[in-house]
Parts: C-alpha cells; sequence; structure tokens
C-alpha cells in the first residue's frame, strides 16, 4: 500500500490478470529433464529446513505500527503513518565493484528513456554498470520462452511466479539460472543483512529441489488469501457491525437486509472466491486418514456451492455480479451498488481510498472477521504466496560475479524510508524528487524516469502498509490482518514448488469444473451440474492426477508442513 511499489500493488493491480496460477505447480517440458528426478521435482520439509536463508528482522527503521506475530510463521506487515523523516543508511560504501551486466524485468508502465539521468545515478551509487531493459509486462509471456530457447538470458531477471508453468521454472533451475544455495543458504544469509530480512516464507518461493534459486520482492509476512470488504460507512449507518457476522446464515440475513433492488441496491457483489473458506475448504488438498482429498470433492464444497446458489437466486447479488463483469466491481462499491464483495487485501490501498471518497466523501473500506459458516468451528484462512515477483541470475555468472550483484541485491532489499529505498525508489533529491510536507514527490524528471519502477523488480525489501493522507487506511487494514493472523495456516504443499508432468497440464487446469463452479456460484446451473462435471473431470484424468500427487509427493515427501 505504498506510493512506492510494494507486493500488494502486483498482487491487486495490472498483473492480478494471474489469479490463482502463482500458486500452481509448475509444469515440466516433454521428454523428462529435471522434473524426471525420483524425488518428485519438489521441495522437501528437511531439504529446505537445511537451506533456507536464516531470517533476521531489520530494525534500521521504526515503524509507527510494528508486526504482529501471527499462526503458521506468519507477522503482519509494519505500518507507517509518515514517510521517516532521516532517511537511515543499512550499506556502507559502494556495494559493486566495477562490473558490467544487462538485466530484464516486466513493466505496465510507460517505460522509461533508455540510459536515463536515474539510471545513471543508480549505476553510479550501486558502483556497477547495470543496463536496464524493461519489456512490456503484456508481452511477457512471450518474450521470455523466446529467450531461453536460444538461452540468451540476460545476466539479471525478474520472472513472476504466475508464470512459472510457461516459463518451465522446473526446467530452468540448475540449467539457464544460477544456484544461490552456496551463498545464501542457513547463516550465510547475514553477509546480506537486508536480504535476511526479507521473511522466510518468501525464500520458500524462490526455492527448487531444495536449493535456493531466485531473490524475493515485494514480500510479505502476511500473505492472506482474500477478505470479505464491505462498506463500513453504510453499513454502521444502519447499526452493523463485522462482530455481529459471525456465520453463513448472518450473511444471508444481511442480503435480505441490505438488498433493495428496487432502489438499485444489492447486498453483495462476487463474494465465492473470498469466502468459500468458511466451509473449510483448503486451498488444493487436504489429508484425510494419511489420503489426499481433492477440495473439489470434499462434502463441503457441495454445501459452499448450495449456499452461493441460495444467495444467487434470493436475488442479493448485484445482475452485474452475476453476469461476471468484473471491470465495474470497484465502481459498484464506490456508489454504494454492492455493499459487500470479495477482493485481495491490495483492494486495501491509498488509490482505493481516494477513488472511493471521490464517489462518497464518507467512504470506508473494512473486512469482515474470519469466520466459519457454521458460526461454531474454529475459523481458517490458508497462507497465500508469500510473493510472486522474483529475480533470478544466469548460471553462466561467475561465482564473483554472483557475489557482486548479491551486494548490489542486498543495497535494493533495504526496508521501507532508508536512504537506499529512498535512492532506489525516488532516485537523487533536487534531480528526481523533492520533499513536499514530508513526504518525497517527484520532479517532472523523476516522473519520467524513477517513477516507472523498474529497480525494484530486481531486489525490494519486504512489503509495509502507508497510505500517506489516508491514515486510517493503514490502521484498518493492519487491525484486520492483525486479527485475521490467529487464524492462519500453511495448506498441504505450501512453498514445495511442485513440477507436475506436462501430461497432467490440461487436468491440472480443470476449467471444465471452474466453469461449473462459477455457474452455480452466479444462480446459473444447479449443484447436481457441478457434481456432473467433477465426474467428468475425474474420469477424464482427475483421479490419474490425484493419485501422482498421493505416490509422489505425499507418500515420498510428506505434506511439506
Amino acid at each position: 500500500m505504498s506510493i512506492a511499489m510494494s507486493r500488494r500493488t502486483f498482487v491487486n493491480g495490472a498483473v492480478a490478470v494471474a489469479g490463482a496460477a502463482a500458486l500452481s505447480p509448475v509444469l515440466s517440458a516433454c521428454g523428462g529433464g529435471k522434473s524426471s528426478s525420483s524425488k518428485g521435482g519438489a521441495n522437501s520439509k528437511t531439504g529446505l529446513a537445511a537451506v533456507l536463508p536464516a531470517y533476521v528482522a531489520s530494525t534500521a527503521v521504526k515503524p509507527d505500527i510494528p508486526s504482529v506475530t501471527g499462526a503458521a510463521g506468519s507477522f503482519t506487515d509494519p505500518g507507517y503513518l509518515t514517510y521517516p523523516a532521516h532517511p537511515v543508511a543499512t550499506v556502507s560504501g559502494i556495494p559493486g565493484k566495477g562490473g558490467s551486466y544487462t538485466a530484464v524485468i516486466p513493466m505496465w508502465d510507460t517505460l522509461p528513456p533508455a540510459g536515463n539521468s536515474f539510471y545513471q545515478a543508480m549505476n553510479k551509487t550501486l558502483g556497477i554498470n547495470l543496463t536496464m531493459k524493461p519489456a512490456n509486462g503484456n508481452d511477457y509471456a512471450t518474450i521470455i520462452p523466446t529467450m531461453t530457447a536460444a538461452k540468451k538470458l540476460p545476466d539479471w531477471i525478474n520472472l513472476p511466479s504466475w508464470w512459472n508453468n510457461t516459463f518451465n521454472m522446473g526446467e530452468l533451475v540448475g540449467t539457464q539460472l544460477a544456484d544461490l544455495t552456496p551463498y545464501l543458504a542457513g547463516e550465510k544469509i547475514k553477509k546480506y543483512p537486508n536480504l535476511a530480512a526479507i521473511p522466510t516464507l518468501a525464500w520458500q518461493v524462490s526455492a527448487w529441489e531444495d536449493k535456493i534459486y531466485g531473490i524475493p520482492t515485494f514480500a510479505s509476512g502476511m500473505p492472506l488469501s482474500g477478505s470479505v470488504f464491505y462498506r463500513r460507512d453504510i453499513l454502521e449507518a444502519k447499526g452493523i457491525t463485522a462482530d455481529q457476522v459471525k456465520s453463513a446464515e448472518d450473511y444471508m440475513n444481511l442480503g435480505k437486509e441490505l438488498t433493495d433492488a428496487k432502489g438499485g441496491v444489492w447486498a453483495f457483489g462476487e463474494v465465492w472466491t473470498s469466502l468459500y473458506q468458511a466451509w473449510g475448504l483448503p486451498d488444493k488438498y487436504k489429508v484425510v486418514d494419511g489420503k489426499l482429498v481433492h477440495f473439489y470433492e470434499m462434502p463441503e464444497m457441495l454445501e459452499a456451492l448450495d449456499w452461493h446458489y441460495r444467495l444467487a437466486k434470493a436475488g442479493y447479488v448485484h445482475p452485474d455480479a452475476l453476469a461476471g463483469n468484473t471491470n465495474n466491481a470497484s465502481t459498484r462499491f464506490y456508489a454504494g451498488k454492492a455493499l459487500i464483495q470479495g477482493g485481495g487485501t491490495g483492494d486495501w490501498s491509498l488509490s482505493d481510498y481516494q477513488s472511493g471518497t471521490a464517489a462518497n466523501k464518507n467512504y470506508r473500506r473494512d473486512a469482515f472477521n474470519i469466520i466459519a459458516a457454521d458460526g461454531k468451528s474454529d475459523p481458517q484462512i490458508f497462507l497465500g504466496a508469500s510473493t510472486s515477483m522474483l529475480s533470478y541470475f544466469n548460471a553462466k555468472l561467475s561465482g564473483d560475479q554472483i557475489q557482486e550483484l548479491l551486494a548490489v541485491a542486498d543495497y535494493l532489499s533495504a526496508p521501507f524510508g532508508s536512504a537506499e529505498y529512498t535512492m532506489a525508489n525516488y532516485g537523487v533529491e533536487g534531480v528526481h524528487y523533492t520533499l513536499q510536507n514530508g513526504l518525497p514527490t517527484y520532479t517532472a524528471e523523476g516522473k519520467k524516469a524513477a517513477l516507472p519502477k523498474t529497480f525494484p523488480f530486481l531486489g525490494a525489501g519486504p512489503s509495509v502498509v502507508f497510505n500517506p493522507g489516508a491514515e486510517q487506511v493503514t490502521r484498518d487494514s493492519l487491525a484486520w490482518c492483525t486479527a485475521a493472523s490467529k487464524h492462519a495456516y500453511k495448506p498441504v504443499f505450501y512453498g514445495m514448488n511442485i513440477t507436475l508432468p506436462a501430461r497432467f497440464s490440461t487436468i491440472a487446469n480443470a476449467q471444465s469444473v471452474q466453469d461449473a463452479i462459477k455457474d452455480v456460484t452466479h444462480g446459473l446451473k444447479k449443484v447436481s451440474d457441478y457434481q456432473a462435471a467433477l465426474a467428468s473431470w475425474k474420469s477424464s484424468g482427475g483421479d490419474r492426477l490425484n493419485a501422482w500427487y498421493q505416490t509422489e509427493i505425499l507418500d515420498k515427501l510428506g505434506t511439506g508442513q
């Protein structure tokens, strides 16, 4: 939620088109490769324990709202109400030694001019000659495979994890991408204090077959998998608070109370992807008596689908949401036409506050507590990936070159508000930014050269929550995260980066089942139609897929927990 880019920006911005793909297993290429290894092409609990970098939290910049430890090794991102007045240095000296390198990153902004004044200033500060080659993020999924096919990767590259399948990461690691384990495993990372302050959960995302390959950027210590948001200003005016909603029945009652179709107001927008966990459904698998059960097959899935079907049929969901019109979901929420809707935690942002208050000066977003559908069971929410943005080094680099770039990555990974962070995000004071009311504000040159983020794609410190001018948003979001963190858990196979054989690529996507879920939750088809789609999926390969996970992953490597 920072004015500079953070992980929350990505999970809710242009790159959100990736959806759940960021959590999907990687599909190996046809014809074997690393994926044919006997250990199943996945991280193991014992193997990871031996190589994961030691975590040492940074104390360089004191937050206004400190992190709070949650369950399952998670902790809330720290909050800042103002930009640190006196940015402290966390790196002594110049990190680089004069090497020359190229770097490729995806960008969804206007590409900055090559060799601009900001790039020049950064190269001088970093002590290297780094040629930045940002590429259009919308074309990245086709650009990178061309590079890897020709084995012409740059020295340093950002590879978003939601394209792991497209990039065939299971084959690239250890062949075209450098193994960083000898430099970062365990206590070795302490040579790079800012890298050591990156949450352990994020390093799991960078590990393949029990080795460290990537450098996580924009990592969150609290990667919760979704929220059910509501218009707090409107509901509180009606005497409704979050604490009053403790079950699925309470939500249904809200639907009746809040919906006024003639007045153009519906209680709900799309909520399935944020609410289905209330029925105890995992992200994919659950282990029952030593056997894997896919969440498609759990009886709780039928219960959750039935509830959402009845919600839609009762007329409590906005017609545009039922029609699948997601483009205007935020507009409906701002206008008070849909009062409750699901979304990622990135929706709680400064830009959301600005758009909401522009529509209604009293606008206030908040989220309901994590609940169990029956109102009695223990509420749970699974952790998502701590980051989906990672940078990698070319395997052709020498050990000395890798260590030089790791020192540069350590500089770029400095904490929010530090001197290094300010330089990497805003540039040179007086040239690229000036201070206005204590906040770095881009100059005309800064908007052209520094504002389109480039260096943070190669290295960035842990995410923080910072909404200048909207401090209540920071307080509200962190209060919810703190409460929700008590219910967090790691799902089965969390952080294992499983390389799935290519023969399972189509069946793993389960598009027909996903379509059936959407149709049922939108009231277009019945639960029995979902059951028919599930039966077809199982017989056409779903059972074989589940058996592979059972024998090749669970039986050999366990759950990863």
